[in-house]
């Protein structure tokens, strides 16, 4: 059961309702999460906002796929896990193996890899990273400011990890379960669902 209800787009008003409007005419449909976040206008401006700008990064669609990934494993975020995996191979063209490896930071490509892997141990460190960490990405042919970007893609799936593991968001994408389980009991009831 939701924790947080979902607005019906024909139902919405003001700012949300414009939004809602853009999503529809852009994706084809309004995803839970988004209709969720709707409750608050500036949420899901703000997510929206975001989302758009790191697209226009130098990161790459595909890698901003499993990012997300590598975050909503960490975070045990199965509604995230199931958009981005659908997102990933239906929209991105990503193989379903190498979606599931990203799950664990792990990549045949050996900078991928460490974008994942540094995706990681930002989480781990809650963002108190090394000096060695931040070199060991850096040295895998990513410049200062594409560091900046993975720490942004971080962040912003940290917040919709966060924010779908708060509402317990219906899952509107084909489902996909955290192989890990927290350490905090409220979530393991969500992911026995």
């Amino acid at each position: 059961m939701t924790h947080l209800q979902a607005l019906d787009p024909k139902e919405a008003t003001g700012r949300s309702k414009e939004l809602f409007e853009g999503i529809q005419a852009k994706l084809g449909m309004v995803p839970n999460m988004m209709k969720t976040m709707g409750n608050s206008s500036v949420v899901l401006e703000g997510y929206l906002n975001l989302s758009e700008i790191l697209g226009k990064g130098s990161l790459g669609g595909k890698l901003g796929e499993l990012l997300a990934l590598t975050v909503a494993e960490n975070n045990a975020c199965n509604y995230c896990l199931s958009a981005h995996s659908f997102i990933g191979e239906k929209l991105v063209g990503i193989d379903t193996a190498t979606l599931e490896t990203a799950r664990e930071a792990i990549n045949n490509d050996p900078k991928i890899a460490a974008a994942l892997q540094f995706a990681k141990t930002l989480i781990e460190k809650n963002g108190r990273v090394s000096a060695e960490d931040v070199d060991t990405v850096k040295a895998s042919g990513y410049s200062d400011g594409a560091v900046g970007e993975i720490v942004a893609h971080v962040a912003l799936n940290i917040f919709t990890n966060y924010f779908n593991n708060t509402a317990n968001t219906d899952i509107d994408f084909p489902e996909v379960k955290a192989k890990i389980k927290p350490d905090f009991p409220v979530a393991e009831a969500t992911l026995l669902k």
